[in-house]
């Protein structure tokens, strides 16, 4: 199991299959003008240095991942634009159902020499067919290719060549985002000021042991599982969670991890968690659409889901800028646009793929009201949609506070397998619960996630 960026042990054994494959990065080219690329034999201008030069023209194949269903005609338009402004071209649109064979199926594709000119991929595929070289090399190919992207994200949207080279291979394009959410009437019932959220995680939980001692049980913070919190804390303390390679857990040796650890235990301990909550795996937006929580999900679909089935505790929900902490911005995974390096109409291919991912576009389809997803680009985040609010409503407040926050953001989210997930939540609850030092508790769950890593699960 490696651990990078989203990547889970997925992407590992993914490119061990491409490395026993026989594939490799792109290269050898010949005198007639090939060369290969992942092992398939493409042209020479794909691969290598230099720009990719051609005319736009051509068919091409564009993938995305289960949008076909709700976002046909959105995707229809965009289409019909490109083909209208580029004559000669032609775009075949296929969706892929996104389940779990996703990238195993895609992989399939590559080492057949048939990846779709333009993929809508996820990191785990993007770490894998980087690796193989069965993506563009934009930073050769396209050395403008950053502009209209935020730098943050940009700049972070990097993945390793076989040789370790970090390089951009995809193109950044829509992302959720995060947000604090809390029932500002139950804030004031504890003593606190809505208007005062807490900047630091260290910091919330101060606030919500404030809310334990005055609450006596009607109410409580947030759900006592931390698998509703880790590793976002962490990430935001800048707690240094895996090795510097991504092979190797290392969130125990940090201390501001046992204060966090200590911090949840007596937060459980002083009743501001619901006690049948530690291994629950009830959804928070539900207890919190029952007035029981001050603090709801992060997620700002959150708040049309309260706006729909609990009015009367939207009415009461405040939000605010997450909590930025010691790492000073947040993160986040972005869904990305690859163009395949073994594409017969690479110049096509780029052209449609930065067309999609332009500022319009993106902007386009952020304001569908069936989506909530916050673009890429500098220019569609300074949109009067998502940077004007008239009065107090907590979504328009939300996307607002969200939009500014992706200008910041990075594409370094970490995410755990759901076994390296469980393995350390089940060591913090033994701490929780007064069973464990939370340094021992620590400990062994960094031994355990570890060996997951070992056995690559």
């Amino acid at each position: 199991m490696c651990v990078r960026r989203l990547s889970g042990s997925l992407a590992c054994l993914v490119v061990l299959s491409l490395t026993a494959a026989g594939c490799g990065l792109s290269g050898g080219g010949s005198d007639d003008g090939s060369a290969t690329a992942g092992g398939c034999e493409v042209d020479k201008g794909n691969v290598g240095s230099g720009e990719l030069t051609g005319e736009v023209k051509g068919s091409i194949t564009f993938q995305t991942t289960n949008l076909k269903k709700d976002f046909s005609g959105y995707f229809d338009g965009v289409i019909e634009a490109f083909e209208k402004a580029h004559p000669d071209t032609n775009v075949k649109w296929v969706d892929d159902p996104g389940d779990a064979t996703f990238t195993q199926r895609l992989v399939a594709d590559a080492q057949g020499c048939t990846l779709p000119d333009v993929v809508n991929i996820n990191v785990n595929t993007a770490i894998a067919l980087t690796k193989s070289g069965y993506l563009l090399n934009l930073d050769e190919k396209a050395p403008d290719s950053g502009k209209p992207f935020t730098p943050a994200m940009w700049k972070s949207s990097t993945y390793a060549e076989a040789d370790g080279t970090e390089v951009h291979s995809v193109l950044p394009w829509y992302s959720g985002g995060i947000v604090q959410t809390f029932n500002t009437e139950l804030m004031k019932k504890a003593g606190l000021d809505p208007a005062k959220p807490p900047t630091t995680v260290l910091g919330l939980f101060e606030d919500a042991q404030k809310i334990a001692e005055a609450s006596d049980g009607e109410y409580y913070a947030f759900l006592a599982n931390p698998q509703h919190r880790i590793p976002a804390d962490w990430q935001q303390m800048n707690i240094q969670i895996l090795s510097a390679d991504g092979k190797k857990f290392t969130f125990a040796d940090d201390p501001k991890t046992v204060q966090w650890v200590e911090a949840m235990t007596k937060l459980y301990k002083a009743g501001g968690m619901p006690r049948d909550s530690l291994s629950s795996t009830q959804d928070p937006a539900n207890v919190y659409g029952q007035g029981k929580l001050v603090y709801g999900p992060t997620n700002p679909n959150f708040l049309r889901f309260i706006q729909q089935n609990n009015p009367s505790v939207y009415k009461e929900t405040g939000v605010a800028r997450f909590m930025l902490d010691d790492l000073g911005h947040t993160v986040g995974a972005p869904q990305y646009i690859g163009v395949a390096s073994t594409s017969k109409n690479a110049t096509t291919a780029l052209s449609f793929a930065q067309f999609l991912t332009n500022a319009e576009n993106q902007l386009e389809w952020a304001k569908d009201p069936n989506v909530v997803i916050f673009p890429s680009t500098t220019e569609s985040l300074n949109d009067p949609f998502f940077q004007s609010v008239e009065g107090s409503d907590p979504f328009a407040e939300a996307r607002k506070i969200v939009a500014s926050d992706r200008k910041t953001a990075t594409a370094d989210e970490i995410a755990l397998t759901p076994g390296g997930l469980n393995a350390i939540s089940a060591q913090i609850q033994l701490a929780m619960q007064g069973k464990k030092s939370a340094q021992d508790a620590l400990d062994e769950a960094q031994k355990k996630a570890n060996e997951l890593i070992e056995q690559g699960s």
